[in-house]
């Protein structure tokens, strides 16, 4: 196993926290899907509001224009087991999921898309910025007492112009990620715990998907996991947040072997680089309500936008 650092905790108090994205002032935003709101948590660890989303903001990107991009699942009913907070099912009865814009200058909130050819979203969960200034993300669907829907992926444009589904009817799409060259998209898979590689044609363009399978299988883990949001390393490894053993199970593209760095959560969601080396892992442990920073061996992958945040 690489020479990871320990656990330092950032901050606490947080209302199952999401999609960590390390600014440039030493902050780090996130989204509170619980309390509803875009999060900034200062170098000191203390919170501020830096917008009110409602719903159940999932994940979280900073565009090319500067603003924060959200994924809005809807809204869980939420589980208190001691001090552990868990998410239930959808809190409406019907989809209610979008993709929201905010301005970090003045806070304001505007919807982008809450539909795709006239079928509401269902649970929008995690988000990627590509080189082109558009973004992909997974809808991982929502769980209600009729059943389960199924999850796609989509691309969208920032400006609110046009969307297209590029995967449908998949197992509960989580977290997503691009390689370096911009050619493979990642996808994790919660509930089946599984990573996929799929192949990217053109811009917001994915390869048809093969039998039985939205892409290429990259692997599972070796044990009763579930798979939450991902991050890849410049290396090429794909970090992708552990529930049930909670941790970071870190794969290999190429051959599908894994290792995994356990942390102090049962439901470890989401990591991100940062720091000017890019190896200060930022990770949620969402059912605990902390933020943790990890000193990682090998520095994570520059986003395409990384010089605005």
């Amino acid at each position: 196993m690489g020479d990871y650092g320990p656990a330092e905790v950032v901050a606490t108090g947080l209302r199952f926290p999401e999609g960590p994205v390390p600014m440039a002032d030493g902050s780090v935003l996130l989204v509170e899907i619980a309390r509803g709101t875009l999060t900034r948590v200062a170098r000191d660890g203390t919170l501020s509001v830096a917008a009110e989303l409602g719903g159940g903001p999932n994940g979280l990107a900073i565009g090319p224009d500067g603003a924060a991009y959200i994924c809005n699942n809807g809204g869980f009913e939420w589980i208190e087991a001691g001090s552990l907070l868990f998410p239930g099912h959808a809190a409406n009865a019907e989809p209610c999921g979008s993709i929201q814009r905010v301005d970090l200058t003045t806070g304001a909130v505007t919807t982008l898309y809450d539909s795709f050819e006239g079928e509401r979203l269902k649970g929008p969960n995690d988000i990627v910025f590509d080189a082109d200034g558009g973004f992909w993300f997974t809808d991982h669907g929502q769980v209600r007492a009729s059943g389960r829907d199924h999850g796609a992926i989509y691309y969208a444009a920032a400006d609110g112009s046009r969307i297209s589904r590029q995967r449908a009817d998949m197992m509960g799409p989580n977290g997503i990620g691009l390689s370096s060259d911009g050619k493979t998209l990642y996808v994790s898979e919660t509930m089946t715990a599984r990573v996929w590689a799929i192949g990217i044609v053109a811009p917001g363009e994915l390869t048809p998907p093969p039998p039985w399978s939205p892409g290429r299988f990259v692997g599972t883990p070796p044990a009763f996991r579930l798979l939450d949001s991902l991050a890849v390393e410049k290396s090429g490894r794909i970090c992708v947040g552990t529930m049930v053993e909670g941790g970071i199970t870190v794969f290999d593209p190429d051959d599908g072997g894994s290792e995994f760095l356990p942390l102090p959560d049962v439901g470890i969601t989401n990591i991100a680089f940062g720091g000017a080396d890019r190896r200060d892992a930022y990770i949620t442990a969402s059912t605990t309500g902390t933020l943790y920073r990890v000193r990682w061996p090998r520095p994570g992958l520059e986003l395409a936008n990384r010089q605005l945040n």
